[in-house]
C-alpha cells in the first residue's frame, strides 16, 4: 500500500466532517486586513456550520481590532463568536500533544511554531496538516492544489490548498446564508437606505452613483477625482478612514478623519469609519462599483453582485501583473472596459493612462457587468465553498490513513 507521503487524495473524496474535531488557524498578518479577514471569515463558518471546534492564532490583534469590534487588544487568549482567539507571540517550547488540534492550518506558509509541529508529531493519530495558499486564477495552482510536503525529518506531511476559480482548486469562501441575505439587502430600500445613514451618508449623496474606494496608497486616486469630478450624473465616493489618506486630504482640504466630508463639481467624497466585516459585506451590495484590494475584499466584492476593480498586492518584478491578467482572463463578467480600467488602476496597461476614456467606457458597462456577475456567481457556486472543500479534503487524508493501516 502507498504511504500517506505517496498519496494525494483529491478534494472531492470524503464527506464534510462532522465529528466533533478540533481546528488550529495560524496567521500571520501582513496585508494589514487581508489576512486576518480571511482568516476569521473561514474560521467562523467552520464552526457555525460545520461545529468544528476552531483556536484562531493571530499576531495582529489590533489589525484584528479594526475588522472586529469586539476583540481586546490586550488578552492573550479569548472568545469571540464561539471561536477561540489566542494572540500568537513567543509560544515556542510551550506545547504538548494535547494542545495540538486534530486539523492544523497555516495560512499563507506563516511557519507555525517549532515547537507545535514537533508536538504533532508525538500525536496518535496526527494531525492533517494543510498550508492554505492565497488566491490566484493562474493554471499551474491546479497542478500544485492538494500536493504534499513531507517534513524532511518528522513524521509528518503537510499539504496545499489553494482557493480557486474551477473545481480543480478550493473554491471560494462563501457562506451559506450569503445567498439569501445579499438578495434580501439589495431588494431592500428601506434596509439600504437606513444601513447608508447610519454611516451618516445623506439622501442626496444615496441619490447619486455610489462608489466604495478601498486600495492600496499607490492608487491614482487623485487623477480619477479630478475626472469624477466633471462626470455628467453625481458621484459619491466612500472611502474608508485611513485610506487613499493623501488624495483624499487633498481633495477635502482637511484631515481625511470619520464624517469629513466636501464636494467638488460632480464628485462629493464621505470619509467612513472602519467597519465590521457584515457591515462591509453591506457597504459593497449598497454601491454601484467597488474598488477593492488584497483578497478578502476581493471575494467579498465578486458575491456583491455589483461591478468592482481590483487593486492587487504589489509583487517584486510586476508578477502581480501576471496574477492580474489570470483573473481577468478567466472572470466572464470582466469586459474589455473593465479590463482596461483596471489594468490602469494596477500600473499594468503599459499606456498612458487617459481617465477621460476608461471612466465613461467602465461608467457605460456597470448594469451589464452586474448582469454577467449573476452568470458568474452561479459558476462559482458550482465549485462549492472553500471550507466545505477543505473540510472534504481532511477527511480524504483521514480516510486513506485509515486504509493504510489496515
Amino acid at each position: 500500500m502507498q504511504s500517506e507521503e505517496q498519496q494525494t487524495p483529491n478534494h472531492k473524496i470524503g464527506q464534510p466532517v462532522k465529528t466533533a474535531t478540533t481546528l488550529a488557524l495560524f496567521c500571520k498578518v501582513v496585508d494589514n486586513f487581508g489576512d486576518i479577514g480571511i482568516c476569521w471569515r473561514l474560521a467562523q463558518q467552520l464552526k457555525r456550520e460545520h461545529g468544528i471546534a476552531v483556536t484562531l492564532w493571530v499576531d495582529d490583534l489590533i489589525s484584528f481590532r479594526r475588522i472586529c469590534p469586539d476583540v481586546a487588544i490586550d488578552q492573550g487568549q479569548q472568545d469571540i463568536a464561539n471561536v477561540h482567539v489566542r494572540h500568537w507571540r513567543n509560544q515556542d517550547g510551550m506545547f504538548s500533544a494535547s494542545d495540538v488540534a486534530d486539523i492544523v492550518i497555516e495560512f499563507f506558509a506563516c511557519d507555525i511554531p517549532p515547537g507545535y509541529i514537533c508536538a504533532m508529531a508525538e500525536c496518535t493519530p496526527r494531525p492533517v496538516w494543510l498550508n492554505l495558499e492565497g488566491l490566484t486564477a493562474e493554471e499551474w495552482v491546479e497542478g500544485c492544489h492538494t500536493l504534499p510536503s513531507p517534513h524532511p525529518s518528522l513524521s509528518l506531511t503537510k499539504h496545499f490548498f489553494f482557493p480557486g476559480f474551477n473545481h480543480k482548486t478550493g473554491g471560494l469562501l462563501r457562506e451559506s446564508s450569503l445567498d439569501q441575505d445579499r438578495p434580501a439587502f439589495q431588494a431592500s430600500p428601506v434596509e439600504m437606505e437606513n444601513f447608508l445613514s447610519g454611516l451618516g451618508v445623506t439622501p442626496a449623496e444615496m441619490a447619486a452613483t455610489r462608489i466604495s474606494l478601498f486600495c492600496y496608497p499607490h492608487a491614482p486616486v487623485g487623477a480619477l477625482f479630478k475626472e469624477w469630478q466633471k462626470n455628467a450624473q453625481a458621484i459619491t465616493c466612500l472611502v474608508p478612514e485611513g485610506v487613499a489618506t493623501e488624495a483624499v486630504t487633498a481633495f477635502l482640504g482637511q484631515a481625511a478623519t470619520v464624517g469629513s466630508t466636501a464636494t467638488h463639481g460632480a464628485l462629493t467624497v464621505r470619509v467612513l469609519p472602519f467597519i465590521p466585516q457584515a457591515d462591509y459585506d453591506r457597504l459593497l451590495w449598497a454601491c454601484d462599483l467597488n474598488f477593492v484590494r488584497g483578497e478578502d475584499s476581493f471575494v467579498r466584492a465578486q458575491w456583491a453582485n455589483k461591478a468592482f476593480i481590483w487593486h492587487i498586492y504589489p509583487q517584486d518584478k510586476s508578477l502581480h501583473h501576471v496574477k492580474l491578467n489570470a483573473f481577468l482572463k478567466t472572470c466572464s463578467s470582466c469586459t474589455s472596459s473593465l479590463a482596461a480600467f483596471a489594468r490602469a488602476w494596477n500600473d499594468a496597461s503599459m499606456e498612458t493612462v487617459d481617465w477621460s476614456q476608461l471612466w465613461p467606457a467602465l461608467q457605460a458597462d456597470m448594469h451589464q457587468i452586474a448582469d454577467l456577475s449573476t452568470e458568474w456567481q452561479q459558476k462559482m457556486r458550482e465549485n462549492g465553498d472553500l471550507a466545505s472543500n477543505l473540510l472534504k479534503f481532511v477527511t480524504s487524508v483521514q480516510q486513506a490513513r485509515q486504509k493504510d493501516a489496515v
